[in-house]
C-alpha cells in the first residue's frame, strides 16, 4: 500500500501587522490543513528592501533563508491583503527577492492565493495582481476554487480566530483542492 506524500507548504502572509486578517486567515489554514499537508508560515519582516546592488554583492542571510524555504516547499500559499487595489509592499518585496537569478525558487512551484479584507470584495483586486506576478515568477497558480474573505472583521473574533462556519468550510475545501493540485503538478 502506497502512502500519500506529506506535502510541505510555505505560507506567506503579505502583511507584517500582528493584527492582520490575512495572517489570521493563514493561521486558520494551518489549523484546517488536510491530512498529508503541513503549512509553515514564512516571516517577511526581516527581508531588506529589494536593491539590486545588494543582490549583486550576494544575498543577505535573511533573503537566502527565505529563498531556501520557498525552494524546499512543495507549494506556496499566499495570503494577500489589498493595499491601494494591489498587493502590499512587504509581499511585493518578497516576490522581488524570490524572482531573481540565479535559480529563482518559485519556478515551477504550485501556488494558491487567499485574501481577507474589511471590504466586501475580500481582496479580489490584490489577488488579480498577484496572479499576474505568478506568471512572471513562472509558478503555477491554482485557478479554482478561490477564497475571498470579505467583511473580515465580522468573520474573525477578537483573538483573530476564524469563527465564520461558512468561510471555514470554504477554506477546508480550498486546502483539499490545493493539496490535490500540488500532487498533480508533482507528477
Amino acid at each position: 500500500m502506497t502512502t500519500a506524500p506529506q506535502l510541505k507548504i510555505a505560507g506567506i502572509a503579505g502583511s507584517l501587522r500582528k493584527g492582520s486578517f490575512n495572517r489570521a486567515a493563514l493561521k486558520a489554514a494551518v489549523e484546517l490543513a488536510p491530512a498529508g499537508m503541513t503549512i509553515e508560515i514564512v516571516e517577511l519582516g526581516t527581508l531588506p528592501l529589494y536593491n539590486d546592488d545588494i543582490r549583486v554583492e550576494g544575498y543577505p542571510p535573511a533573503v537566502h533563508a527565505y529563498r531556501e524555504t520557498i525552494r524546499a516547499a512543495d507549494g506556496v500559499l499566499f495570503a494577500t491583503p489589498e493595499f491601494n487595489y494591489s498587493v502590499s509592499a512587504p509581499l511585493k518585496n518578497a516576490i522581488d527577492w524570490g524572482s531573481r537569478i540565479p535559480d529563482p525558487p518559485y519556478v515551477g512551484k504550485a501556488t494558491a492565493i487567499i485574501s481577507a479584507s474589511v471590504s466586501p470584495v475580500g481582496g479580489v483586486r490584490a489577488q488579480y495582481h498577484l496572479r499576474h506576478m505568478c506568471v512572471s515568477l513562472n509558478c503555477f497558480c491554482m485557478n479554482q476554487p478561490q477564497v475571498y474573505i470579505g467583511d473580515a472583521a465580522k468573520k474573525f473574533d477578537a483573538n483573530l480566530k476564524l469563527i465564520d462556519a461558512g468561510v471555514r468550510e470554504e477554506l477546508i475545501k480550498f486546502l483539499a483542492a490545493f493539496r490535490d493540485y500540488v500532487i498533480r503538478l508533482q507528477r
